[in-house]
């Protein structure tokens, strides 16, 4: 069975595997196999792009690039706005496709459909709202006047652990700046990003605006795309690793970069913390998406008064999720996305009880089809152990004990990511005070979900650069010009 015949609409996988979207029209082909992770079998076959299929997505969005960036702020706002009122009409469908292709829970996927369709909506009042300034030099010689442009055709790499948000998410801002764009998606999940193209096209986007790629060699496709003259964007979430290669190769062209990578989230909860309120919030932070996110909690710091109780509680809620195929309505923890997913997991968490970690519920893969890991617990985990330094993207929380605020800000500060933290406690001040002296680019005080399209996503040090969502995320594809007038 190469697909699920009880899905249909947007949910049918056999409806996405038209091939490539170049130039507003659908190019056949096959040679990358999407598969259901909850069973490992074939949902659909998708085209494998090839360095010629590149340069033809550069000359469509190129051949589009004058039109799109002349169309009014307003028009390109009620395309986009469309395009949010068609993803909401579809949203079942696109939350059990998401379901399909990356086994995410479907309450997980419902939530997902409706935070990227949001994008869409805040990028079409975003479009009308770009900002310009005029001032008069100190010296009173001439006048500034500073316009914002398009910076031009944007290449769009997105993750397979969010394949509808992380598409508007990129997409949303460029389309309202007045881009053009080319989105490369993950090989793994393919499928919603060419239902996104269908419903662009749907919504009124013009031929070439919006251009979708899927490849086996994304490197080869990438950098031709970043030597090409006329490419003046990168807008890339994934790993750390894979955002210094990008930045090496853009380099060569100087085209600019908004990279959203790696995290390595410290939960922090203190002695004052509302012990239930700091549960729900540790249970959404770290198994939204199952733990296969960059927001995800990965080192939860516990203080000793609070620690014993946490763990007890934690423990009790992780072990009462129902496992199961993501399409599944009942499921609660899905499974992850490839087999090398559940290798790595297995690994960290071996090593921390090889170290002296004990699992209180979970710790080893499941035997069934499919590429499943329980929910785990470790507490005892030896602050030096590669799960704590490296991102885990399961579900797997492993605790650590605590005992001084400043014990617990060096903790969470050791480590070269900051993308988000967490800290519960009832002293504001003091949750306040800590905050500030933690490396991030966000942080969430009693709460376990920060993400928001009205927000500026993203990190510090190895974590990326810019940022994505809120006002400051359609800067990321425009270019200030400085008028010096004199009248």
């Amino acid at each position: 069975m190469t697909f699920h015949a009880k899905f249909s609409g947007y949910a049918d996988p056999a409806l996405h595997a038209a091939g490539l979207y170049i130039g507003g029209k659908w190019q056949s082909g096959s040679g990358i196999t999407v598969l259901d992770p909850s069973t490992g079998n074939l949902l659909a076959e998708v085209a494998d792009a090839a360095i010629e299929d590149a340069q033809r997505a550069v000359d469509a969005a190129d051949a589009a690039a004058a039109g799109w960036r002349a169309t009014p702020a307003r028009q390109r706002s009620e395309i986009l706005r469309r395009w949010y009122q068609l993803m909401t009409q579809h949203a079942e469908e696109l939350a059990t496709l998401i379901a399909l292709e990356n086994g995410k829970a479907l309450a997980d996927a419902r939530g997902e459909v409706a935070y990227a369709a949001e994008f869409f909506r805040w990028y079409a009042e975003e479009a009308t709202r770009i900002p310009g300034e005029f001032r008069h030099t100190p010296s009173g010689s001439h006048n500034i006047l500073v316009d914002h442009e398009p910076i031009g055709i944007a290449v769009l790499i997105t993750p397979w652990n969010f394949p509808a948000a992380m598409a508007t998410r990129k997409i949303g801002p460029a389309l309202a700046a007045g881009c053009t764009v080319i989105l490369k998606p993950a090989s793994e999940t393919p499928l919603t990003a060419y239902a996104m193209a269908r419903l662009g096209e749907e919504a009124g986007v013009p031929p070439g605006v919006v251009n979708v790629l899927t490849t086996s060699n994304p490197g080869g496709i990438t950098n031709a795309m970043l030597a090409d003259p006329r490419v003046r964007k990168l807008s890339f979430t994934g790993s750390t690793g894979v955002g210094r290669v990008l930045l090496a190769e853009a380099a060569k062209s100087v085209v600019s970069c908004s990279m959203e990578l790696g995290g390595n989230a410290p939960f922090i909860v203190f002695d004052d913390a509302h012990l239930e309120a700091a549960l729900d919030g540790a249970m959404i932070a770290k198994m939204r998406n199952a733990g296969e996110a960059c927001t995800a909690a990965n080192r939860f710091y516990v203080q000793a008064g609070i620690h014993d109780a946490f763990v007890a509680g934690l423990t009790a809620r992780m072990k009462s999720l129902k496992i199961g195929p993501g399409y599944d309505s009942e499921t609660q923890c899905g499974p992850m996305i490839t087999q090398n997913a559940v290798r790595k997991i297995d690994r960290l968490v071996s090593e921390a009880l090889a170290a002296g970690a004990r699992a209180t519920t979970g710790g080893k893969p499941l035997t069934e089809n499919g590429y499943f890991y329980p929910p785990t617990v470790l507490e005892n985990v030896p602050v030096n152990a590669s799960i704590a330094r490296e991102e885990i993207f399961g579900p797997v929380a492993p605790v650590y004990k605590f005992e001084s605020d400043d014990e617990a800000i060096r903790l969470a500060n050791n480590t070269e990511y900051g993308l988000a933290a967490y800290i519960y406690s009832r002293d504001l001040k003091r949750a306040m005070k800590v905050g500030k002296r933690i490396e991030t680019g966000m942080l969430g005080i009693n709460r376990g979900l920060m993400s928001d399209p009205a927000a500026p996503f993203g990190g510090v040090k190895q974590s990326g650069l810019g940022r994505e969502g809120g006002v400051t995320g359609i800067l990321e594809f425009m270019e200030p010009k400085y008028f010096a007038v004199d009248y």
